[in-house]
């Protein structure tokens, strides 16, 4: 079954950073394959925007190495390469200074859709939506898209906020999370409230436990100065892992609308207990056989940063009191694994032998790789020799039922076009990130304080052996990550 392609208004999009590596890796390419498919029309237009000094001819090359190197070859039809590239212009501006930013005007067209991703540091961003506005190049139908980290803590979060409050509405601000945009997380909650069979039993009567989990083989790499400023609570447990959190938590909206999904996560997060000491491990990877510890990366023998947490949290309300939800994230973990695992209470009698084994049922939510999701049911093993029971998964892998297109697009561009169309369901609110922060600053502030060390971990494993002890002290494992 080929994915319908749903085209969407004529637009100019700017994007300040246009030169980085973000736009370099993923807005462009994404922007491309969205032009190739067909869901662009071929009078939209990309600016590019950025302090150095580049013509639009220049720019165009630009994309083209950029698309060569990030896009598989088939993707790259020199056809639709050239008409692409026919849609992009470039204009150099000063983000604090008066530079270029008159000249950009005449570049942008009316009566279309005006959207402006602030591919930057977010220090710039106040200054970027003050210019905008001075300059006369946003309206009030005009849209910015700005990245991540949003804020270091609570008062930076609040202070980003009033400074975007200060030139644009909450209405007109996409606060971009790219795990939002993944095909599995949206058919999560497609599964979730489209169907009669999982919502009745999506509670603490029925639900044993959640694990949600994120592992990288990666190091922190080229990122090191960023990172040990950040840790892993910071980077990825405060917005990717709390927005899967929100997501499996939430009460039932009363429609399909943006507040109205994003009302109900936002109890969820106010619904969080504090965070303890004793139900969280934070970790750092040493050195390998062929790599560089967490320290020789970040080059600070002294850091008390986390590159892996694991962590038992609880919510109290009347639909999850008493369920845990175990998540955990790590950088040269075993595998490159993020997934959702919902494990179901066991059967409340079994009339089986207790040699013909048995496992409760979980729901698997995949998003890398492989994006998509399986039902684990007990069924009897074939053949002759008595009742037996396995474990077997209902499967359904998106890029064998919807093909590569369905399964292979980037949540990058998905996002983007959501901008196009004015839909911010699946983009944070202010409130929203300002909540988050508040849960998580308590916990940042206790272990400042108290200088709590990371335990080191072997790189390649699946973290610290004492995050096991989370789950083991109630009779719980974690689900495996296989390599």
């Amino acid at each position: 079954m080929a994915a319908r392609i749903i085209p969407v208004e004529d637009f100019d999009l700017v994007i300040f950073g246009g030169t980085g590596d973000l736009a370099r890796r993923k807005i462009l390419p994404g922007l491309y394959r969205r032009f190739a498919t067909g869901q662009m029309p071929p009078e939209a237009r990309i600016i590019g925007a950025a302090r150095g000094e580049m013509d639009a001819e220049g720019y165009r090359a630009f994309v083209r190495a950029a698309l060569n190197e990030f896009l598989a070859p088939g993707d790259c039809a020199p056809a639709d390469v050239a008409r692409f590239l026919d849609r992009l212009d470039f204009q150099s501006v000063d983000a604090r200074g008066e530079g270029g930013w008159d000249e950009m005007k005449p570049k942008l067209r009316e009566g279309v859709v005006r959207a402006f991703y602030f591919s930057v540091s977010p220090s710039l961003f106040g200054d970027i939506a003050e210019r905008l506005r001075t300059h006369g190049l946003a309206h009030r139908d005009s849209r910015i898209v700005v990245e991540k980290p949003f804020g270091h803590d609570l008062a930076s979060a609040k202070a980003l906020n009033a400074e975007l409050a200060a030139h644009f509405a909450e209405d007109q601000i996409y606060r971009i999370d790219h795990y939002l945009g993944k095909e599995t997380v949206q058919n999560l909650m497609a599964v979730r409230f489209g169907n009669i069979l999982f919502e009745p039993l999506w509670n603490h009567q029925y639900i044993d436990n959640v694990q949600i989990t994120v592992a990288e083989t990666v190091g922190v790499g080229g990122r090191g100065s960023y990172y040990d400023h950040s840790g892993a609570m910071r980077d990825m447990v405060q917005n990717h892992i709390m927005q899967l959190l929100c997501l499996i938590a939430m009460e039932p909206p009363a429609k399909f609308d943006p507040d109205a999904v994003r009302d109900e996560k936002l109890k969820v997060i106010r619904a969080l207990d504090p965070a303890t000491r004793e139900h969280t491990v934070r970790g750092q990877y040493a050195a390998g056989s062929d790599t560089p510890s967490y320290f020789d990366d970040v080059e600070n023998d002294a850091s008390e940063t986390e590159s892996f947490i694991a962590m038992q949290l609880s919510i109290s309300n009347w639909r999850w009191k008493g369920t845990p939800f175990f998540i955990r994230t790590g950088k040269r973990m075993k595998a490159r694994l993020s997934e959702i695992v919902i494990t179901f209470q066991p059967t409340p009698h079994s009339i089986f032998d207790a040699d013909a084994g048995g496992m409760p049922n979980q729901l698997v939510i995949r998003l890398q790789p492989n994006e998509g999701m399986d039902l684990r049911v007990t069924i009897k093993e074939p053949g002759p020799g008595g009742m037996r029971l396995i474990d077997v998964p209902l499967d359904m892998t998106f890029a064998e039922r919807f093909g590569q297109e369905a399964a292979g697009s980037d949540a990058y561009e998905r996002l983007i076009m959501d901008v196009i169309r004015g839909n911010q369901t699946l983009f944070m609110r202010g409130d929203e990130v300002e909540a988050a922060w508040a849960w998580t600053d308590p916990i940042l502030k206790e272990w400042e304080e108290k200088h709590d060390r990371p335990i080191p971990y072997e790189p390649g494993s699946a973290g610290p052996d004492q995050s096991l002890a989370l789950l083991h002290r109630s009779g719980r494992a974690w689900r495996e990550i296989k390599a």
